[in-house]
């Protein structure tokens, strides 16, 4: 773990916790993943654990670092980050991870996050992902949750997964995961592809909600749900706006409504 700088200079001792993690990029469409990992690290009064060091993992030409002026006018540089806090408000110790998808040398980046699993003794790593597809923004969040170990499918009431395709390093870390040995589950919101760009608290609220339940916990996520509300009102008045888009969704919802919706992960 040469990359992975502890906060303390030193390791805690944690009681087998449970990871979350998820990374802006393309496996966080309308920013549902971050946003809901962002949310439950919050919620949970976080302090730094550890992050890893970017020098090896980006292209800074792509992903650029940022100069900040802090308050006495000083230039400090901030660099692209992945950093662990911790929190026990929900009654266990529980990491979240939040960060960005890296461009280079994924298996070393996994390599690091499951070494950090592995020192603080973590019994889960759970991410957290969102993909765009063809569902209406006025009905439910469709959501799938994936594991490919039978006991955690089982414990967690998931599915195995079926994907094929192209991945990001969400499916690499869990990869790694399997590897080490270390049990993983993935959980995935649907984000109507019609609204690529915009920010998405109603998956976002799903996700939480869908993690709050693999962890077996209780959230009131009232700002969330208020959000959700705002998004899909001004989704709608969007949409009204233009005669094929709303012939579109319509159908979309229709197909939603006879249970016909899909979403991989």
């Amino acid at each position: 773990m040469d990359a992975v700088r502890w906060a303390d200079g030193e390791r805690p001792r944690l009681d087998r916790p449970v990871v979350i993690a998820a990374f802006e990029g393309w496996n966080d469409a309308g920013d549902a993943a971050t946003l809901a990992a962002g949310w439950l690290a919050a919620r949970w009064a976080p302090s730094p654990l550890a992050d890893i060091d970017p020098e090896e993992f980006f292209d800074f030409t792509a992903t650029r670092p940022r100069v900040q002026l802090d308050d006495d006018g000083e230039r400090t540089i901030e660099w692209p980050a992945n950093s662990f806090t911790v929190g026990a408000g929900s009654g266990m110790d529980t990491v979240v991870l939040l960060g960005t998808e890296p461009q280079l040398r994924w298996r070393s980046f996994c390599a690091q996050v499951v070494g950090v699993a592995d020192a603080i003794g973590a019994r889960l790593v759970l991410t957290l992902g969102a993909l765009l597809a063809e569902v209406p923004h006025d009905r439910p969040t469709p959501m799938v949750g994936t594991a490919t170990d039978e006991a955690v499918i089982e414990r967690l009431e998931l599915t195995r997964s079926t994907y094929e395709g192209p991945t990001g390093i969400v499916g690499v870390l869990h990869d790694a995961c399997a590897r080490a040995g270390l049990a993983s589950a993935s959980l995935w919101a649907a984000v109507p592809a019609y609204v690529p760009g915009a920010p998405s608290p109603k998956a976002a609220l799903a996700l939480v909600e869908r993690s709050a339940e693999v962890l077996g916990v209780a959230v009131t996520a009232t700002d969330l749900e208020i959000a959700a509300a705002a998004y899909e009102r001004q989704v709608s008045e969007v949409v009204a706006e233009d005669e094929d888009m709303t012939d579109y969704v319509g159908r979309l919802a229709e197909r939603f409504d006879n249970g016909e919706e899909e979403s991989e992960a």
